[in-house]
Formats: structure tokens, C-alpha cells, sequence
């Protein structure tokens, strides 16, 4: 029996523990997804407590504490860190065979260098401990990414932001890239026409354009695109529901515009048809700067209307949704390769039963431009898991070129988030060397070391063309 995450934690072979511990380990973190704060890298922020630093804005954690019994005020509410870190400690043992077990104890191994399991007997020693450390400068939020060998993290920021952080980190030449990425969503979505006729304003403010129409607005969002671009912005972000399969005129659009900015209510099909016209423009723009563009589709958002209500979005309500990918997906990716304006893509899905739709998706506009121009992205959300991870890269294998995935990203909000890499490349590095024993692949250690090199990083810097 193995010991419970050793050195070879999640690695079956020989020929995997090889390719991890002299290929994969030592490879810098390329992050170009995440939702960190680049206020936070900036001012450098110091935690004062391990309850604040993993429960402050980690709905995962709040699921499981939920399902686990645990009353509100200890999630999102007014308890102490103390106590919410305590009640954390409770739900851990419940957790096994979810992900939160590994992620929790990786944190613990790889940050601050403890090896006892989190549990109510031992919170107390682990969280005085963690607390310690955190208060030091060592641990800084600067100092967290450094040692995790981190080397560019592209934030997700709206159109509106007036970036004064990522250009504060670049004037004074902090060493890792702290770049914004584009998320127009709030642009595109007129479902609720009392917040977006406030958005409206708030980005012709940005902007300086005076937005009368569909076209004034999209004139708008071109200008915020070229600023973000001056930022060193090189990638947008989208994240929908689903890409709609719809198109409408200039007339139409102005029509729903016009209808929304006067409190009325859109149909789905207006709201369709606005959502694609926008995600069209909006892939144009990507192709002309020259950036790449990422799509997040299917979600079930906000389920629990109650507790939306009381506690707002991003609380843990949030489920896999089932909605129907391809026709829309096909419609807009079409669209802009008929006029050669299709940009690197990448297409993440969250409903695993899509897996074999967006790894087939990919091919059909891989054009020989360059490698890999079109990317099935890692397992995202509720498939950020072993079990979601080996699926992804199983259908990429199947159906693509895993040789030329772009590889692992945080997605997340926390410093403390970056084993999550280290997660994927053991799920990954234990693929390709069961493949080996099983002889189904070539025991070629050069190959396939220097493929696991370019999944782990090599590929993202390539891709994204972002200088280091």
C-alpha cells in the first residue's frame, strides 16, 4: 500500500514517476485563466489568517461545507476566520474522494511544508501554524506566486476597467506578467435591462463614445478592445451559457437595443440574436489585434433563487447544464472562418457529456496556420478533477492532438490555487506512462519528455506569443 500522497502521489509506473520528477516538476506555471485580483498582486497583500486566505471567496469549499451541515454565517457570513476555518476542518474528512481532499493537503504540502491531515483534532496546531507564516513577507501574495514558479497570469477583467493595477505591476517591472483579459459579457447580456442600461453608461463613460445604438456600442466595446490590447492584453474571455445559433440585421439589433434601453423586457430570440451579433463583432476584433479567444459555455447559474437573493452570484449555486452546443458553436466559428477572420479559439465546456462534440469542434477549423490554432481547453468547474481531467485528455487523444494541448489553468481566485497544476500534470504524466508499460505508445523518453515539457508550458508560450 502506498503512502497517502508521497513523491509518486498519483503516479502508477515507472515510466510515469520518470516523465514527472524529470519533466514535468520542474516546468514553470504559464496561468493564462484565473480570476485573481491583479489589486492584490499589486499592493502585495498580506493575509492575516489561513481562514481568510482559502474561505474568502471559495465556493467549492462553501459547497462542501454546506452538504456537510455547516450553517451559513460559517460560509459566507459574519463568524470569525477562526471559526470558519474550524468548521472547514470538520468537513475535510467528509470530503474523500473529492478533489477538495487532495487540493486541501497539496496546499498544505506545497506552501507551508505540513504533511499532518487537516481534521477538528488537528486544526488548532494547523491553523496557528499556516496563520504564522502568512503574517510573514515570505508569503506575500508576490511571494506565494514565486514559489510556485509562476511566469504570466492573465486576470478577467470587463471592459470598463480602467486596468490602473496591471499597468502599476508593469511600470515598475515586477518580474511576472500580470496581464488583464477581456470578458465582455456584461456588453452582450440584455436580460436584465435595468442593469444593463446602467453597464450602457458606465462604458460610454469609459470609452468617451455616446452609445445611441447597436452600432455606437459595439464602436464602444472596439475602443476598450484597443485599449486592453495597449495594456498587453492578448486574449478575450467568454462566458455564456451557450453560443446561440442566430443572426439579425442592423435594424433588428438597433430595434432590441432601442427596446431595452427603454426598460422592456427581450424575448429570447432578441436576446439570441443580440448575444451572437455581439460574440461576432467581437471575434472580429479578436482576429485583427491578433488575439486569441476563449469560450466557457454551459452552465446552470444561480439555481437557488433564495439564497441568489440573499447572498448574490458566485455563492455556489451554480450547476452543469444541458443546453444543446453545437448548432451555435458551428454558426459563429463558420461565420468568421468564411472570411478568414477566425483567431485562435479555445472551447471549454463544463457538461462532460460534450467532450467528443468540442474535440471534433476543434478540428473542423484547424487550418495549418499553426499548431494547434483551435484548443479543446483542460477539464473546467465541476470537471477541474482527476476523473474530468483524464476524460478531457482521453477525448483529446482520441480525436485531436494532445501533443499540442495548451495545457492547465487555475481558474481561480486564490494564491494558494497553483498545485492544481502540479494535479494535472501527474493525471497527465500517468496517461502517458500507463500508455507505455501497456505498450501502446512507444517507451521514447526524449518524445515524451519533451511532450510533457510542452503540454506543462512550452505550448501556452508559443500559443499566446506573450513575452517573458
Amino acid at each position: 500500500m502506498k503512502k497517502f500522497m508521497d513523491a509518486d502521489f498519483l503516479l502508477q509506473t515507472k515510466t510515469a514517476i520518470k516523465l514527472y520528477h524529470e519533466h514535468a516538476a520542474h516546468m514553470p506555471i504559464y496561468d493564462y485563466h484565473c480570476h485573481l485580483s491583479a489589486q492584490e498582486v499589486a499592493e502585495d497583500k498580506q493575509y492575516d489568517n489561513i481562514g481568510e486566505c482559502w474561505l474568502g471567496g471559495d465556493h467549492y469549499k462553501w459547497r462542501g461545507m454546506r452538504t456537510n451541515g455547516i450553517e451559513e454565517k460559517y460560509c459566507t457570513g459574519d463568524a470569525s476566520w477562526r471559526d470558519k476555518f474550524q468548521k472547514w476542518a470538520e468537513t475535510v474528512p467528509q470530503t474523500l474522494r473529492n478533489p477538495l481532499y487532495h487540493w486541501t493537503h497539496l496546499e498544505l504540502q506545497r506552501y507551508f511544508d505540513i504533511d499532518t491531515l487537516l481534521s477538528p483534532a488537528t486544526a488548532d496546531e494547523i491553523y496557528e501554524e499556516c496563520t504564522a507564516k502568512l503574517r510573514t513577507p515570505e508569503f506575500s501574495a508576490r511571494n506565494l506566486m514565486r514559489k510556485m514558479n509562476v511566469k504570466l497570469v492573465c486576470t478577467t477583467d470587463d471592459p470598463v476597467d480602467d486596468l490602473r493595477w496591471h499597468k502599476q505591476l508593469q511600470d515598475e517591472g515586477f518580474e511576472i506578467k500580470v496581464l488583464p483579459a477581456f470578458r465582455p459579457d456584461k456588453a452582450m447580456n440584455i436580460s436584465d435591462p435595468k442593469a444593463y442600461k446602467r453597464y450602457v453608461k458606465q462604458l460610454s463613460e469609459a470609452s468617451g463614445v455616446e452609445i445611441v445604438d447597436f452600432a455606437t456600442l459595439m464602436e464602444a466595446v472596439d475602443l476598450r478592445h484597443e485599449y486592453f490590447h495597449s495594456v498587453g492584453c492578448r486574449l478575450s474571455d467568454h462566458g455564456v451559457a451557450y453560443v446561440p445559433d442566430a443572426e439579425a440585421d442592423s435594424a433588428t439589433l438597433d430595434a432590441i437595443f432601442c427596446k431595452v434601453m427603454r426598460g422592456g423586457e427581450p424575448t429570447k430570440e432578441e436576446a439570441d440574436a443580440y448575444l451572437a451579433a455581439s460574440l461576432y463583432i467581437v471575434g472580429k476584433l479578436n482576429h485583427t489585434r491578433g488575439w486569441a479567444q476563449q469560450f466557457h459555455v454551459g452552465v446552470f447559474r444561480n439555481n437557488n433563487s433564495r439564497l441568489f437573493k440573499a447572498l448574490g452570484p458566485d455563492t455556489g449555486f451554480d450547476s452543469i447544464a444541458d443546453y444543446r452546443q453545437g448548432p451555435g458553436m458551428i454558426r459563429l466559428l463558420d461565420r468568421l472562418d468564411s472570411s478568414n477572420q477566425l483567431t485562435k479559439t479555445i472551447l471549454y465546456n463544463i457538461n462532460p457529456g460534450d467532450n467528443e462534440l468540442f474535440a471534433t469542434m476543434i478540428g473542423n477549423y484547424q487550418d495549418g496556420s499553426y499548431a494547434g490554432k483551435m484548443q479543446f481547453g483542460s477539464g473546467w468547474w465541476f470537471l477541474d478533477q482527476k476523473d474530468g481531467m483524464e476524460k478531457q485528455m482521453n477525448a483529446l487523444s482520441n480525436l485531436g492532438l494532445l501533443s499540442r494541448f495548451v495545457g492547465m489553468l487555475t481558474d481561480s481566485r486564490s494564491f494558494l490555487s497553483y498545485p492544481r497544476h502540479e494535479y494535472f500534470r501527474r493525471i497527465l504524466c500517468n496517461l502517458i506512462g500507463n500508455d507505455v508499460e501497456n505498450g501502446e505508445i512507444p517507451a521514447d523518453m526524449e518524445l515524451l519528455g519533451q511532450m510533457v515539457e510542452n503540454i506543462c508550458y512550452n505550448n501556452a508560450v508559443e500559443y499566446f506569443g506573450i513575452e517573458l
